[in-house]
């Protein structure tokens, strides 16, 4: 199996604008993970000279500024490919990809547990002088299955870019934050280190037992941990300040189970916990509550599977939590039946279509004050050299005139720029608070919507069950007959 990543190398910002990409053609050519340079070779470009040949084309372009390569990063499992065939099926792969439009150079590493390939590639096209464009969705329509088909070839496993419900038109970045997303990692990091902290004695034992969850350890500057499925090591004092080492050892002395839970109440005061098993003894539920509440049980299977085990679950929690809010949704609104469903979605149409108005009349009355805020915005440009001619300096005395017939024309409109600075906030604050209410909205219409079908469909296919069951036994009655 390999995975494909592509990544911008940007203008560095200074005199040397190739300076990015001049080190990261160098890092990939470095000999001692080449094997000597044996697995290195260059497309449309010499790899000795590649930086240099990139750089006479932009030049020759006049596109020497912003966007200065991508480097692409094809990673196998870790046993799974020889390097020569890993340098074979890379090599095939900037051939079809980048064809003989752009220069290229590629390395193949085999210094780590697993063998990579990587590529970098000029942002230029050296035919015609166009730059590159990665467009949204390219990993998923045009990049993975490359990869995908030559691994084929070569009989290796393949990545289903459809796998976990992903869809191959959601985009690179979509998948790459399904594999090192913070909706997983950030707390499956701080509940492991939390349950290692309280079994350990010491800060020792502590790395330890995070090494028996699969986790990989770096001490250096900061700790870091690096979960099985995460690409990338997390400093754990981004965590929080309860997660830097130092603190780690304090709480490894003084953290007891008790301690633990009432500081995560404390940090959490506003946590709601799913009903259990008393509040349905309490609260009767009825139609559709039932039906999702019925879901909810199903997917608690969850809570009994390793916490550090969830990168290999992620879309099961998803679904879990999109069924809990539409459980709340029908839970916090009344809603039993799907006629009172329907009523609930048609009432928030009402409110969807009054926010819009609402926002509407907001930009009209914006529109209208227009003016006092142009004349506002060439104010505060002038503020400065109206400041310096206020301490004495003349040389901005044609600027302090021009300061004075503007605030003329805001004080006849009744107007300070003070106000109007007032005035322009609070249209601003105004109009935030109404697409928030309209975002909440059309989710919950969106919710709304789901569950209609969702339930309509069930019903549907338990009608369907019981003509087919009804059939059968008319069947079986009319055989016995003869």
């Amino acid at each position: 199996m390999a995975i494909t990543k592509i990544l911008t190398i940007n203008d560095s910002g200074v005199k040397f604008s190739g300076k990015h990409l001049e080190q990261a053609v160098s890092y990939i050519l470095d000999r001692e993970k080449t094997q000597g340079g044996r697995l290195v070779t260059g497309i449309n470009c010499q790899p000795g000279k590649a930086y240099e040949q990139m750089a006479a084309t932009k030049r020759k372009y006049g596109k020497t500024d912003k966007r200065q390569g991508y480097h692409l990063i094809i990673s196998f499992e870790a046993g799974e490919v020889r390097p020569d065939t890993a340098f074979e099926i890379i090599r095939k792969f900037v051939e079809e990809y980048l064809g003989q439009e752009y220069e290229a150079v590629l390395a193949v590493h085999d210094n780590t547990a697993h063998v990579h390939g990587h590529i970098i590639f000029n942002s230029v096209n050296y035919q015609n002088g166009r730059k590159y464009r990665y467009e949204k969705g390219d990993w998923a329509k045009k990049i993975q299955p490359i990869t995908n088909r030559l691994c084929r070839e070569y009989g290796l496993s393949t990545i289903e870019i459809e796998e976990h419900g992903r869809k191959r038109n959601e985009g690179y970045k979509d998948w790459n934050e399904f594999r090192d997303g913070k909706f997983i990692w950030r707390d499956m990091i701080q509940r492991d280190v939390d349950a290692c902290i309280m079994q350990a004695e010491s800060f020792e034992e502590f790395l330890d037992l995070m090494v028996e969850k699969e986790y990989d350890i770096k001490q250096n500057k900061y700790l870091a941990v690096k979960p099985k499925g995460m690409q990338r090591f997390c400093r754990c004092k981004s965590l929080g300040e309860d997660y830097t080492e130092e603190r780690i050892r304090e709480r490894i002395r003084m953290e007891s189970l008790e301690t633990y839970a009432k500081r995560n109440r404390e940090q959490n005061p506003h946590t709601i916990e799913p009903p259990g098993d008393e509040f349905l003894r309490r609260t009767k539920l009825t139609g559709i509550q039932k039906t999702y509440y019925a879901k909810i049980c199903r997917l608690r299977h969850l809570e009994r599977l390793p916490y550090s085990k969830a990168w290999e679950y992620r879309e099961e929690i998803r679904k879990m939590q999109e069924v809990h809010e539409k459980y709340l949704f029908l839970v916090k609104n009344g809603i039993h039946s799907l006629t009172e469903l329907a009523a609930a979605r048609d009432n928030l149409k009402e409110k969807a279509a009054e926010c819009g108005k609402e926002r509407r009349e907001l930009y009209r009355e914006k529109r209208q004050m227009a003016p006092l805020f142009s004349v506002a915005d060439k104010m505060m440009e002038l503020a400065p050299a109206e400041k310096s001619y206020q301490a004495g300096d003349e040389f901005f005395e044609k600027e302090h005139l021009r300061y004075r017939a503007l605030e003329g024309q805001l004080r006849s409109e009744g107007y300070s720029l003070e106000e109007t600075e007032m005035l322009r906030k609070k249209y601003k604050d105004k109009g935030s608070g109404i697409y928030e209410r309209q975002r909440e909205i059309r989710k919950r219409l969106k919710m709304a919507g789901e569950m209609i079908t969702e339930f309509t469909e069930s019903l549907e296919r338990a009608r369907d069950r019981q003509e087919e069951k009804t059939e059968q036994e008319m069947s079986r009655n009319s055989r016995s007959q003869e």
